[in-house]
């Protein structure tokens, strides 16, 4: 881990279903972060697509040897210089009626350095709110995480969220990523406490990427993107509508927090 600090953005849309509207506001949100001094900006899920339909992400899966959506993220973190975590994409799966919900990582030479594919798939059923994942996505099944400069990031996107035992697969991280599409629902009653649960109870950094607002195709989501310190305290949030939560990784502060209450070393399990 080096000593520097490090200063990371998460970025939070309201897609569209529309994925070149998407990529003009992601690359006007990307230059806003690198103008602020970013060197890791993470995208939210779904960010080239919320389709009018759970279905119109088929149309739009991509192959692992590429496509528009991974060539635009490629050039971004290659033209920006930085890390860029892409949210999600829909990849191509072995059920031609579904996709994989997949997490691209690409260094600042614009090389792919992971993929993650979703592991926990959402459904909720509440009234006449009803969600679920499985009938479109198909569930991913290994835990991912890269080397960074600053030191190791797991990867997780949204539902992922409700599962502490995937973040302790991941071993010691400094930082933990989660882009989502929160429901206001769900997002109102417990996104925050998730968020800084996993940060406390993993004595890392915590950087999340939200769906913030009222989708074209009716579905709102929550928002509040936020970067959260190894103490569990909120350094930055963006609330509502297009925008950036942005803060720095303090490495002597994850230190300090893990020197001080060294419930890392005290697990037994």
């Amino acid at each position: 881990m080096h000593d520097a600090v490090t200063r990371i953005a998460a970025i939070q849309m309201v897609s569209t279903p529309v994925v070149e509207e998407n990529i003009a506001t992601a690359t006007r949100l990307i230059a806003e972060a690198k103008q602020q001094g970013a060197q890791l900006v993470l995208l939210p899920e779904y960010w080239p697509a919320m389709g009018m339909r759970e279905t119109d992400k088929i149309a739009l899966a991509e192959q692992v040897s590429g496509g528009p959506i991974q060539e635009f993220m490629a050039r971004a973190a290659k033209d920006f210089g930085i890390w860029l975590i892409g949210g999600t994409l829909p990849m191509v799966a072995s059920c031609a009626d579904k996709v994989l919900n997949t997490t691209m990582v690409y260094g600042p030479d614009g090389q792919r350095a992971k993929r993650y594919d979703k592991i926990h798939l959402f459904s909720f059923t509440k009234g006449e709110e009803s969600y679920d994942e499985a009938r479109t996505i198909v569930q991913g099944s290994e835990v991912a995480s890269f080397d960074a400069p600053f030191g190791r990031v797991g990867l997780s996107v949204c539902y992922d969220l409700r599962f502490p035992e995937l973040y302790r697969a991941m071993g010691d991280c400094t930082l933990i990523v989660v882009p989502a599409a929160f429901t206001y629902t769900t997002g109102r009653a417990h996104w925050e406490i998730l968020l800084r649960a996993r940060a406390i109870e993993n004595q890392c950094y915590v950087l999340a990427a939200a769906q913030g607002g009222r989708h074209v195709n009716g579905r709102t989501t929550w928002g509040h993107s936020m970067l959260i310190d190894p103490w569990g305290e909120i350094v930055s949030v963006c609330a509502e509508g297009e925008g950036l939560a942005i803060g720095d990784i303090d490495p002597q502060h994850l230190l300090r927090i893990r020197e001080n209450l060294p419930a890392l070393r005290h697990r037994k399990l």
